[in-house]
């Protein structure tokens, strides 16, 4: 694979270095010089990789786990005023070169001395210490393959891949380590969250949950 300072040579290099469908990948502002100027700028929702907008893909379904979860995790942060939470739309700066949106991430309160946020910042400048992503139809392996190195690699401690038609979570404490919760189980915030759990069947009861 080419490094990050060499520039792809044709379309398919473009598209296999991004790992993403390349109906998600914005060829204005010309592949290889997006800032994140032109991230801000930009009405849709993108993540940069690589000076390339690469929309983000994210259903009302995916959205929907995504902001149970947070619920979750607020209430335990209620009890427990650890960090905070971001959801799908807050961007972070995973290294100088990639700006992304995990669809729920918790940041600890130890990386912000006197637990104060940088308000006058549109990107969060570092990884989250739990990085989730609900699995999208438009997904494909690869592309979450690397988001996963990238989050490993900036400092994120826990890595939950989930895909909610299987109600099933992928548990990674590192890039290559994970156990596979299913509907059944129980999600732990492990070191990251002391004493957060989170049954499966509980999640995806109230995310699916119908009106009377």
């Amino acid at each position: 694979m080419a490094t990050m300072l060499e520039k792809p040579r044709t379309v398919a290099e473009l598209l296999a270095r991004l790992a993403a469908p390349p109906e998600r990948v914005l060829l204005e502002p010309r592949p290889g010089t997006a800032t994140e100027e032109d991230l801000l700028d930009q009405p849709r929702l993108c993540e940069l990789i690589d000076g390339v907008l690469v929309e983000k893909t994210m259903g009302f379904f995916e959205s929907r786990w995504a902001v149970t979860l947070n619920f979750y995790m607020e209430l335990y942060l209620d009890e427990n005023p650890i960090g905070f939470t971001l959801n799908g739309s807050g961007m972070c700066r995973v290294n100088p070169e990639q700006v992304r949106l995990p669809d729920a991430s918790f940041f600890s309160w130890d990386h912000f001395p006197g637990k104060s946020l940088p308000t006058d910042e549109a990107i969060l400048d570092r990884s989250p210490d739990l990085a989730v992503e609900i699995l999208s139809r438009g997904n494909t392996k690869a592309e979450m393959e690397r988001k996963r190195h990238e989050y490993f690699a900036a400092g994120t401690k826990i890595y939950w891949e989930v895909d909610p038609r299987k109600r099933i979570a992928k548990v990674y404490t590192s890039v290559n380590r994970h156990k596979v919760v299913d509907e059944e189980g129980t999600l732990s915030g492990g070191v990251v969250l002391p004493g957060f759990s989170l049954a499966m069947r509980t999640w995806w009861e109230k995310a699916e949950k119908r009106g009377r």
